[in-house]
């Protein structure tokens, strides 16, 4: 495991989960399972001393390089980054928002291909998270399992034979299991049943949360489902909720959604997309929101076969470098917002504006 200050091998990179290539990747962007963990002998990080964080903070970190395999990993302390690297490191899913902004020592351990990271000093002394494409539950699952049995042969856990895992919020005691499932939905959007499809989906126990999480705003027709509570259920139990009844639903609503706007009006909908990436491919100037809002609707079109030439790979790249720290990035240099509006604007423009994507009224 090598320590990293330096995010540039991250920067021109997409992690695997942005491949589009896993099962129900139309619709389905990716398959996220984490766990909380704790360590036994601390108490938990909102009553934690800073002295308290520095020392989980080194055993963990002593523990990690001692696993098999680790030497590739990359190891960041996420109190030395400057604001941008670390709103970079949200953006692409391998922190959270809360570790971001909070004080004191806290690290993540993120693998080459951004398949996992382990985050340490968040709410929990640990969160262990995986990511696969599309709706690839097991598989993540089967990965995270056994890393989890790889960290704590070197860590003691906090475990109650009751209770389970002891975790800071109590809704995650038991497995500390959150399966996430992130999700494309322009079609339910657009046709006005959003909202009554995630109303029952409340009555389950499953929440809805925007692109980043807890907090979020829903952005680019995007939604992340996950299960509410763990205390109470099988590991098993809450991957098949998730995976097997609850998101299998929202993607058959969200298919008859597209094959209604397609039946309804496949020139209208040709028009809306073709606009969309005519405006992505032109404009000078452009903002984030209105930049998640032109691509969502590029992705639809891509996956309904209104676009030819444009890979989903790329829609999905396109979503998270254009937003505002990977463009810093990018640049290597801060930008104002209206600085970024025009980099953003000229990105898009290197990876659209080729003739042979564009619809035929475009060209």
């Amino acid at each position: 495991m090598r320590q990293a200050s330096d995010l540039s091998v991250l920067v021109k990179n997409s992690g695997e989960w942005l491949k589009g290539t896993g099962p129900e990747s139309d619709i389905v962007i990716s398959s996220r399972i984490r766990l909380a963990r704790n360590l036994a002998g601390f108490p938990f990080i909102k009553k934690c001393s800073e002295d308290d964080r520095r020392k989980i903070e080194r055993q963990v970190r002593t523990r990690l390089e001692a696993l098999s395999g680790w030497d590739d990993i990359q190891y960041v302390d996420i109190d030395s980054l400057s604001e941008v690297d670390r709103q970079f490191l949200v953006e692409r899913q391998l922190i959270s928002r809360e570790i971001a902004e909070s004080e004191g020592s806290r690290a993540v351990a993120i693998d080459p291909c951004e398949q996992y990271s382990v985050m340490i000093n968040e709410e929990d002394h640990l969160r262990i998270q995986v990511m696969h494409s599309g709706l690839d539950l097991l598989s993540a699952w089967d990965q995270i399992d056994k890393l989890d049995d790889a960290i704590e042969g070197e860590l003691l856990y906090a475990f109650h034979p009751r209770f389970g895992y002891l975790t800071a919020c109590p809704t995650n005691v038991g497995t500390g299991l959150r399966v996430s499932v992130m999700l494309h939905l322009p079609g339910l959007v657009i046709t006005q049943q959003i909202e009554k499809v995630f109303r029952s989906m409340q009555r389950i126990n499953v929440t809805v949360r925007g692109l980043y999480g807890e907090g979020s705003q829903y952005t680019g027709d995007f939604y992340q489902v996950s299960n509410q509570v763990t205390l109470g259920h099988t590991e098993r139990e809450l991957l098949t909720m998730v995976g097997e009844e609850v998101v299998p639903r929202i993607i058959d609503y969200e298919r008859k959604a597209r094959d209604f706007l397609m039946e309804k009006g496949e020139q209208d909908l040709l028009d809306d997309v073709s606009r969309a990436l005519g405006i992505l491919s032109t404009a000078r100037k452009i903002s984030s929101e209105e930049t998640m809002h032109y691509l969502s609707k590029v992705r639809m079109g891509v996956n309904l076969g209104l676009i030819g030439d444009v890979e989903v790979a790329t829609i999905n790249k396109l979503f998270i470098h254009t937003q505002p720290a990977h463009l810093q990035k990018l640049q290597g240099r801060m930008l104002t917002t209206s600085d970024r509006h025009i980099e953003r604007a000229n990105y898009l423009q290197r990876h659209l504006r080729d003739s042979d994507s564009l619809p035929e009224e475009l060209n």
